[in-house]
């Protein structure tokens, strides 16, 4: 079984336990999927507060009408979705303010025995914050969601092939940016 649709499952699971127990089960889908949406909304709105907000509006949306999630073909994208259009709809909102570039707001995954990694994930994601939006999200979705071009395509509503182009486009653009920093881009989950 492929690791998203398994994810997707462990969605609906939450999604399940919300419709019995109600409004108290939606810890468990807090716990299973916030840091991973914070990620990629932070992708669209290039900034952690906001994305932070983008996936608070989704959950509540989701807690006060369970069935959204509990009852949609594929859980995962679907939620992803939700969030995308939380956090295009907060983007709208702050076009009047300039919004700027603070990587320190971005926050990354890093274990203790990592942190010799974190000069490359803030310089990763700097690069991504300069990449089109577009296709930052693809890439986000394609390294560290491990999604297909279809499910990916699915998510945006866009073709396997656009989505395809896209991440080969924002790869190409994270190679240029990142040479200078002389950290190389791989697939390796970061």
């Amino acid at each position: 079984m492929d690791a998203s649709l398994n994810f997707s499952e462990q969605v609906r699971g939450c999604a399940e336990r919300m419709a019995e127990s109600g409004v108290s089960a939606l810890g468990g889908l807090f716990d299973l999927t916030s840091q991973r949406l914070v990620r990629y909304a932070a992708t669209i709105t290039r900034n952690q507060h906001d994305a932070e907000d983008a996936v608070q509006g989704t959950l509540v949306r989701v807690a006060g009408q369970v069935n959204l999630l509990r009852h949609a073909t594929e859980p995962w994208p679907y939620l992803l979705r939700m969030v995308r259009n939380e956090a295009l709809v907060i983007v709208r909102q702050k076009k009047r303010w300039v919004i700027l570039a603070n990587l320190s707001d971005l926050t990354t995954r890093k274990l203790v025995d990592e942190a010799e990694r974190e000069e490359s994930h803030q310089a990763i994601w700097a690069a991504l914050r300069d990449i089109p939006t577009h296709q930052a999200e693809v890439v986000v979705l394609k390294i560290w969601e491990e999604m297909t071009f279809a499910q990916i395509g699915e998510v945006l509503e866009v073709s396997a092939f656009t989505a395809a182009s896209r991440y080969r486009y924002g790869m190409e653009k994270l190679s240029h940016k990142l040479v200078s920093t002389q950290i190389e881009v791989t697939h390796e989950r970061v």
